[in-house]
């Protein structure tokens, strides 16, 4: 499924694999599609963007109970844009640290999925809108001490200019955030550890 990659890479940090689920919803909303025939029915996420609002990637340690301070956020359709205000971040109360390890940083994701049609000519589903199907920008912020406190800030992502004048009703807009948890690396500079952290969709457009 082509629509993991409107999260920007942030897949890697599920604790499992997001792909079934994907294609699970895909297929509950291919049902929904009443006036094509069985077979030829059209995936419109459009129609129902609630669908991936609040979609968690991990089971075991879900975004909120180990970022415990809410980001807000303010998504913008039009322009591809989000920016997230990250309230202070006092470690020791607002992060569960499962691994112990001694760095994190916070990563924003503005991403698309563009809705699919049958196509006979290659019996199988087309985006409407290719180039905007399983589009991203990722933001990725500094990496921090796991003992600290974090000041509030704000981050912000936005698409190109290109993939805003192909913007069309046919795509659906994400935006997704995540925690990354890092040791240290061989140099002293710190590097990510597979799978320590998390990630959810924050808000839908």
């Amino acid at each position: 499924s082509n629509a993991r990659y409107a999260f920007g890479g942030l897949h890697r940090l599920a604790d499992h694999n997001l792909t079934p689920g994907l294609n699970g919803i895909g297929r509950s909303l291919i049902k929904l599609d009443t006036v094509n025939p069985v077979g030829t029915r059209d995936l419109r996420l459009t129609s129902y963007k609630a669908t991936f609002e609040g979609f968690n990637f991990n089971r075991n340690y879900p975004f909120n109970t180990v970022l415990r301070a809410s980001p807000r956020w303010e998504l913008d359709r039009d322009t591809l844009q989000a920016v997230v205000t990250v309230p202070r971040i006092n470690t020791n109360i607002d992060l569960l640290n499962v691994q112990k390890l001694p760095f994190f940083r916070l990563i924003i994701v503005v991403g698309t999925i563009s809705d699919m049609v049958y196509d006979p000519a290659i019996d199988n589903y087309k985006p409407l809108v290719f180039k905007l199907h399983g589009a991203s920008v990722t933001i990725t912020g500094e990496w921090n001490s796991t003992q600290t406190i974090l000041p509030g800030h704000t981050m912000s992502a936005q698409m190109a200019a290109s993939q805003i004048a192909l913007l069309t009703d046919d795509v659906t807009v994400l935006l997704s955030m995540a925690v990354e948890f890092g040791n240290v690396g061989f140099t002293g500079e710190p590097v990510e550890v597979k799978y320590a952290g998390c990630g959810k969709v924050l808000a839908v457009g």
